[in-house]
């Protein structure tokens, strides 16, 4: 059983790579996002800064792609809020069947963050534009569901496979 593990365990530096790119993905974001922020608010009072009118809907897209982005990199950080109050009181292993049928519920909604969230970027992004940037489709406001959705099957499918080889690995060191 141990020799099945190791084998599905050499993936780990793809989960790696995944986790690395979201990450880089989230710090460019809140750079852009200070960027243009700073650019705004400085354009109201210093009169050569420019405040372009597409500032506002920018950060507000930079942001959704942040909030959605760090919820999937905390899922693969076991660092979402949950109920432990009774953990102490409870069987080992019953924790962690828990455990995962909540992360099966996360994965769940994953799926239809992907599957909703695409056709929302479809329908609604292929027919509008931002306000400030007509040539500009709505696509991008509504992406960053999916693209979430993505992050969050990935990291769950990892979380999933991590609680299973707990219970494997400890029968067989008993």
């Amino acid at each position: 059983m141990a020799q099945i593990f190791n084998t599905i365990d050499k993936m780990k530096p793809a989960y790696d790579a995944v986790y690395k790119v979201v990450l880089f993905l989230c710090k460019m974001l809140l750079i852009v996002d200070i960027l243009i922020t700073t650019m705004a608010v400085a354009g109201r009072y210093v009169s050569f800064i420019p405040d372009p009118a597409w500032s506002e809907e920018v950060v507000l897209t930079c942001m959704a792609y942040m909030a959605v982005l760090s919820a999937a990199l905390a899922i693969r950080r076991n660092a979402h809020i949950r109920m432990t109050a009774f953990d102490r009181f409870l069987p080992r292993k019953l924790i962690i069947v828990l455990d995962i049928l909540a992360d099966v519920a996360v994965l769940g909604l994953g799926l239809v963050m992907i599957v909703v969230g695409w056709r929302y970027v479809v329908l609604l992004g292929s027919r509008g534009s931002y306000v400030s940037m007509p040539g500009l489709s709505r696509f991008w406001m509504y992406f960053p569901v999916p693209l979430a959705g993505i992050a969050m099957v990935i990291f769950e499918i990892e979380a999933i496979y991590n609680h299973i080889k707990k219970i494997f690995l400890k029968e067989e060191v008993l």
